[in-house]
């Protein structure tokens, strides 16, 4: 079975351990509503506006993950571009790369259209 999922941050001391918490509580809870007893891989979709810094994520994952039923499998870290609209001359364009300014008339007036989320975007099984 394969679903995405969105994630909640919680009230930890550092935001990205309560991320990967509430990570893995949607895990074990989608795990346990599909029958699944044994995770090899998470594979995550963290987009660049989310807040949430992947680096970190892949760094504490160990650690959150020690004494729990996911010590010892992997986790796969994607990133996606966040993405935007300009309102002015409507281009679509990478918002962090262009550091907010449309590339096509130079305002700084764009619509987000993506990389805000944290997915838990596939849950490999033995």
């Amino acid at each position: 079975p394969r679903a995405c999922y969105h994630v909640q941050a919680g009230g930890e001391p550092m935001h990205e351990i309560g991320v990967v918490r509430s990570m893995l509580r949607t895990v074990e809870d989608f795990a346990r509503e599909n029958g699944i007893d044994k995770v090899v891989t998470i594979v995550v979709e963290i987009g660049d506006l989310s807040m949430i810094v992947p680096k970190y994520v892949e760094e504490i994952y160990s650690a959150v993950v020690r004494d729990t039923p996911f010590e010892g499998t992997e986790l796969v870290v994607e990133v996606e571009e966040g993405q935007g609209v300009c309102r002015d001359c409507k281009r679509a364009f990478p918002i962090v790369k262009n550091e907010g300014y449309c590339p096509r008339c130079g305002k700084r007036n764009a619509d987000v259209i993506s990389g805000r989320d944290f997915l838990v975007k596939e849950v490999i099984v033995p």
